[in-house]
C-alpha cells in the first residue's frame, strides 16, 4: 500500500527528547512534593500533553499543579534541549527518503509548537518541516490518545484518515492513531514491544522503517 500522508510523532521519533523531558518532569514534580521517578514518568506521560500531568496529578493526590508550572517546565527543557538534544539516529534519512519518493509527511506531537520548534532548531530537521506540516495538541484542545491532532493534521492535508500512516513511540499515540482509522507503525527504540498494542507493525531502527511503508 502506498500511502498518501505520513504522520510523525515528534519526541522519541524524530528527536531523542524523551530521556531528558522525563528525567526533568519526574525531577519537577518530586521538588514540588509528588514524588516522581524517571520510569513513572516514562510510564504515565510519555506521548502525553501537559494536561495529562495535571488531571492525573490532581486524580491522585487532590492538588492542583502550580500555574506557572508548564512556563517553567518548558523552561527547563528548552535550556536542557539547548546543550544535549539529539536528532533519533536515522530519522533524517527516512525524511529524505520519504521526499525523495514524493511521499508527503508532517508533524502531530502532544508537545507544543514552541517545544516542536526548539528541537528542530538544535537537530536539523527544521529544513524538513515548514508551519504548514507541524501539528500540535495546542491545535484541538485534547491530546492523545483521543484521535483529534490526526484527524486534523490529515484533514489539513487533504488526505482520508485510511490513506495515512503513523509512526508513534508511546502506548498513547498508538491508541490515538487506531482510534483515527490510520495505520501506525510502533517504534521500540524506548517502548517495550508489548505496550504498543494494536501497532500495525513495530520496529526497533529507523532503518526498517522505510521499507513497512512502502
Amino acid at each position: 500500500m502506498r500511502y498518501e500522508l505520513v504522520l510523525f510523532d515528534n519526541d522519541g521519533v524524530l528527536v531523542d527528547s524523551e530521556p531528558i523531558s522525563n528525567r526533568l518532569l519526574a525531577g519537577y514534580l518530586t521538588e514540588l512534593g509528588h514524588e516522581t521517578s524517571y520510569e513513572d514518568s516514562i510510564r504515565d506521560y510519555m506521548g502525553s500533553a501537559m494536561h495529562r500531568v495535571h488531571d492525573l496529578i490532581l486524580e491522585r493526590t487532590g492538588r492542583r499543579l502550580p500555574a506557572a508550572f508548564d512556563d517553567e517546565f518548558h523552561a527547563r527543557v528548552f535550556a536542557a534541549f539547548e546543550r544535549e538534544l539529539q536528532p533519533v539516529p536515522g530519522a533524517a534519512d527516512v525524511l529524505r527518503q520519504l521526499t525523495e519518493a514524493g511521499v508527503p509527511f508532517c508533524v502531530a506531537s502532544s508537545g507544543s509548537h514552541d517545544r516542536i520548534r526548539v528541537g528542530h532548531r538544535k537537530t536539523g530537521l527544521d529544513r524538513w518541516f515548514d508551519d504548514a506540516r507541524i501539528f500540535s495538541s495546542q491545535d484541538v484542545g485534547r491530546g492523545k490518545p483521543a484521535p483529534d491532532l490526526f484527524l486534523h493534521a490529515a484533514r489539513s492535508m487533504g488526505v482520508a484518515p485510511e490513506r495515512c500512516a503513523v509512526v508513534e513511540d508511546s502506548p498513547l499515540g498508538v491508541q490515538a492513531a487506531v482510534a483515527a482509522g490510520m495505520d501506525v507503525y510502533g517504534f521500540t527504540g524506548m517502548t517495550p514491544p508489548e505496550r504498543l498494542t494494536g501497532a500495525t507493525a513495530l520496529f526497533s531502527t529507523m532503518g526498517e522503517l522505510a521499507a513497512l511503508l512502502g
